[in-house]
């Protein structure tokens, strides 16, 4: 594979990462601050333990779901972005021949 689709692939494979941890940190921000919002207004013990309980879990599981796909991207580097750019090229050069 030419150095310059490796490059290629390396940058789309970290702005991708870039954007995925953006998103859930994007996430966390939105969870915590409905969280906070709505503990003000509940009362009871046992629905605000719900409430802590269910948030806790959302963010673990999508923040576990997050990592995952980032690791399987890096594995799958080389198949994953070498079709894209294969996709990209073929656009590309369509554009210019029209």
């Amino acid at each position: 594979m030419r150095d310059d689709n490796k490059k290629r692939m390396n940058d789309m494979y970290t702005r991708d990462c870039l954007m995925a941890w953006f998103d859930v940190a994007l996430l966390w921000a939105a969870v915590i601050f409905v969280l906070i919002a709505i503990l003000g207004i509940v009362k009871d013990d046992n629905i605000r333990t719900v409430l802590y309980v269910a948030s806790f879990m959302l963010m673990l599981f999508n923040t576990a779901s997050v990592f995952a796909m980032t690791k399987h991207f890096k594995e799958d580097k080389d198949f994953i972005y070498g079709l894209d750019l294969k996709h990209l090229d073929a656009n590309r050069a369509a554009k210019i021949n029209h």
